[in-house]
């Protein structure tokens, strides 16, 4: 059973426990005090490595804690607007930790209950808003070398701060994939919570991810955003193809363009998924421009969509204008002969 560290313990003489933030299977999220650095507060997520594995040898656990600190330092190298900053790594005895920026604000799973509670859903508008904040860290990290997957995104790793900037947390232990195809660095966060994990991801250590695999689960996690409920889970759609429901059958008011986008990224084969978030971005946003606008009480976007204006109708006559004339010609002609 896992021991959760009490509030007031002091890690390397430096970082004070408050409370507990989160647990789950592989270790333990903590608000902490840098006493060092007075008034800053940051997030520990403490990892258990012999979690990862049902059963290690004293060298292969000391092969993971030799891998944790090198991939450690990889995130620690990440700086990003939409991702908190890893500052610090270090192992007490079995238990290795990762320090970086606590994210204040709610999740985006918190803000879609408190819209159901007042009968409603999310806007579209909102919820691209966000979208766009989104794709922009999963690009900057699937850019990186090594390129760097998530594995786990979900409505519940993404926070709103009140500044209104979108924030993908829940960094954990990485792991660089040794396949002769891939130099990919995984972020590893279990196998993900069911709803949003592709079917690729099932294979857990074995199984093969990539910047595919976090379309998908940006995708299920969009989905999530407008439907009000999460996506029929990828083996349930493999056992049984069609059951994953239309997103305007749940939600009259998303666009036929954003369901398109979003079913694209839910393909159940990483070659029918967007290849690239810059890829689900065209297809999300297209070229035409989307004012987005803050839904009251979630705090102000700060970015707009680089999108092209509509044509104007005398732009659309100055392009047809011979054909306009040719048409009241015709009709000026009936008229005369009718009258005739």
């Amino acid at each position: 059973m896992q021991h959760i560290l009490e509030p007031g313990t002091v890690l390397r003489n430096r970082y004070e426990i408050l409370e507990l933030v989160g647990q789950g299977g592989m270790g333990a999220v903590y608000k902490a005090a840098d006493r060092r650095l007075e008034g800053r507060v940051c997030a520990i997520k403490e990892v258990l490595p012999t979690l990862t594995a049902s059963a290690v040898s004293e060298e292969e656990l000391d092969q993971m804690s030799e891998q944790f600190r090198t991939e450690a330092s990889i995130l620690s190298r990440l700086d990003h607007p939409n991702l908190p900053k890893v500052s610090d790594y270090f192992a007490i005895k079995a238990r290795e930790y990762l320090v970086m920026d606590y994210v204040a604000g709610r999740d985006l799973q918190e803000i879609l209950h408190e819209q159901q509670k007042c009968g409603e859903l999310l806007g579209e508008q909102q919820v691209l808003g966000w979208a766009a904040q989104l794709l922009d860290a999963l690009e900057y990290l699937h850019e990186q070398e090594p390129p760097v997957v998530h594995r786990d995104v979900k409505p519940s790793n993404i926070k709103l701060t009140p500044r209104g900037t979108v924030k993908l947390v829940d960094f954990g232990l990485v792991k660089v994939l040794h396949s002769d195809d891939s130099r990919t660095v995984t972020v590893v966060q279990g196998r993900g919570t069911a709803a949003y994990t592709p079917l690729e991801q099932y294979g857990g250590d074995t199984g093969f991810t990539d910047a595919r695999s976090d379309i998908y689960g940006l995708g299920a996690t969009l989905y999530h955003l407008l439907a009000g409920v999460p996506p029929a889970d990828a083996k349930e759609r493999f056992l049984r193809p069609g059951v994953l429901v239309s997103l305007r059958q749940l939600n009259p008011q998303v666009s036929p363009r954003v369901e398109r986008a979003i079913f694209q990224a839910l393909a159940m084969h990483p070659n029918e998924r967007p290849p690239s978030a810059h890829a689900l971005r065209e297809t999300l946003f297209g070229s035409r421009s989307l004012p987005i606008q803050p839904a009251v009480g979630l705090g102000p976007l700060p970015m707009a969509l680089p999108l092209t204006p509509e044509t104007s109708w005398g732009e659309v006559f100055r392009q047809n204008r011979h054909l306009v004339l040719s048409a009241l010609g015709l009709l000026t002609l009936a008229l005369l002969l009718s009258i005739w």
